[in-house]
């Protein structure tokens, strides 16, 4: 199993279409046995899902997303499990033990620019609907 996970200085990214990088996890037994970064090398919102996609990756771990997005990874496959927070390596940890604490209905629901948020997010574009 491949899992991926937005990432930033070591945590959960939580904005999906605005992470800027994943950290990709291969399990083997419920046990990591190698990890990577993958940039996103400006790709954003829409087209993150093909990129995890040609990751080879299974499961999706992040903070908030839209419903866009949302689509884009059921198309392509991809479990997601979103509404996570905290250390990237011990979320990863617990997904595995099954204790992992996430919220389903965790959205990117941002109003406005100061969330970095662009016009074109108004019209679900991807990770940020509105």
């Amino acid at each position: 199993m491949r899992i991926a996970l937005t990432y930033e200085n070591g945590e959960v990214f939580q904005h999906f279409g605005r992470t800027e990088q994943f950290k990709i996890y291969d399990v083997e037994n419920k046990e990591v046995t190698a990890s990577q970064i993958l940039p996103c090398n400006g790709e954003g919102h829409g087209a993150l899902a093909g990129l995890l996609k040609q990751a080879d990756v299974d499961v999706l771990i992040c903070g908030g997303i839209g419903m866009g997005a949302r689509m884009a990874l059921e198309e392509a496959g991809i479990s997601l499990i979103p509404g996570a927070e905290g250390n990237a390596d011990e979320t990863v940890r617990s997904f595995l033990q099954g204790t992992l604490d996430f919220d389903l209905d965790a959205m990117c629901d941002h109003h406005g620019h100061e969330h970095g948020c662009h016009e074109e997010d108004h019209e679900c574009q991807g990770g940020c609907c509105h």
